[in-house]
């Protein structure tokens, strides 16, 4: 009988496969857990701090979220298929929540996609996406951790969709450029709200290891039964890394045609939008994130009755964030935080200003 040789042993075939190690699993399961807590002295009574997502609550303990990740990757190398999946429990999930789906009013699934994979010769491959994918635009994301500041800043709450559902197709051209192409249900639309389609595509440029450029462009009706009215618009946004230092700039320019839904019904609406963030580490355990941020909603399009502003026509407001990203204990993150924000309207308890103060604890596992 043929024999193997393993570690100057002698063993029979049967028992030298048995001791070879298997495969490391593909799935890979990961997520994260965050409480915090936020006040500010003019708040809208004891209950809201206007203008707000995720720190909306005033004078409270919140338990902001439970995210339940699942991964199976790809392999850009060959034909092959993956999947993305994140489960979101908390106060988070019900202001990010799409229509047309219901996991109650603390529950969502931001993330459900499918992945197929087509290889080409640069190794990099064309993805075909299809499920409920991440936006785009914007370079905050619905998952705090992964952002400078913890708070989520105007442009991500007011000029952004969170998500869409719908196919992409991406794919690396080379080292210096990258597009994706989307089709999706509209903003924020798990059911259809009309009967066509909204578009989204963006391209990357990386002139180099320490600098990237992305423009993101849409188009598409977004309003219910209405199919004619489109919302358009353009975003840039620029990256630089300098030593220690990283830099972002996000400009916005948005449009929607006139519609019963804006509040002027015969006009078109406008907005436009300007963010810059910094961080700088400290050290491997301790960083600081600055942010700033201004919206002209032209026409109250995007904030006229949202997050506890009221009605309006036009609109204004800004916010400056200083934020401590503290990382002392193994997977955890402790986030100091301090807010300045300015509105054209008395909105916030009668002001037109309000300054909030705001911890968030977050593990990561």
């Amino acid at each position: 009988m043929r024999r193997v040789v393993l570690a100057g042993a002698l063993l029979a075939p049967a028992l030298a496969v048995a001791q070879t190690a298997p495969p490391p699993p593909r799935l890979k399961l990961s997520g994260f857990a965050e409480a915090s807590y936020a006040y500010s002295g003019h708040s809208s009574g004891d209950t809201i701090i206007v203008g707000r997502l995720y720190d909306r609550l005033q004078n409270r303990f919140t338990l902001n979220a439970l995210g339940i990740v699942l991964d199976e990757p790809y392999d850009p190398a060959k034909r092959s298929a993956g999947f993305h999946a994140e489960v979101l429990f908390g106060q988070n999930a019900t202001v990010i929540q799409s229509g047309g789906f219901n996991l109650g009013t603390q529950g969502d699934i931001p993330h459900l996609y499918v992945t197929l994979n087509l290889p080409t010769a640069n190794g990099s491959g064309v993805q075909f996406k299809a499920g409920r994918i991440p936006t785009l635009l914007g370079l905050e994301v619905i998952e705090t951790h992964s952002n400078p500041n913890w708070s989520e800043g105007n442009q991500f709450v007011y000029v952004e969709n969170f998500t869409g559902l719908g196919v992409s197709v991406e794919t690396k051209l080379n080292q210096y450029l990258d597009v994706q192409l989307r089709v999706i249900n509209g903003w924020d639309q798990v059911s259809d709200n009309n009967k066509r389609k909204s578009l989204m595509g963006r391209v990357g440029i990386s002139p180099d290891a320490r600098t990237s450029i992305g423009v993101t462009g849409f188009w598409g009706p977004e309003q219910t039964s209405n199919d004619k009215a489109n919302r358009y618009g353009v975003e840039a946004l620029v990256w630089r890394k300098l030593g220690a230092s990283q830099l972002w700039v996000q400009g916005d320019y948005g449009r929607e045609q006139a519609n019963a839904a804006l509040p002027t019904a015969t006009q078109d609406a406008q907005w436009w939008a300007l963010g810059g963030w910094m961080t700088y580490d400290v050290s491997t355990l301790l960083g600081l994130a600055l942010r700033g941020d201004y919206v002209n909603d032209e026409n109250g399009a995007r904030t006229s009755g949202s997050f506890g502003f009221p009605a309006n026509v036009g609109h204004k407001l800004g916010s400056a964030t200083a934020t401590l990203n503290v990382r002392a204990w193994p997977s955890a993150i402790v986030r100091p935080e301090i807010r300045y924000d300015r509105s054209t309207l008395a909105a916030f308890g009668g002001n037109q200003t309000q300054v909030t103060f705001a911890l968030a604890v977050t593990y990561l596992y």
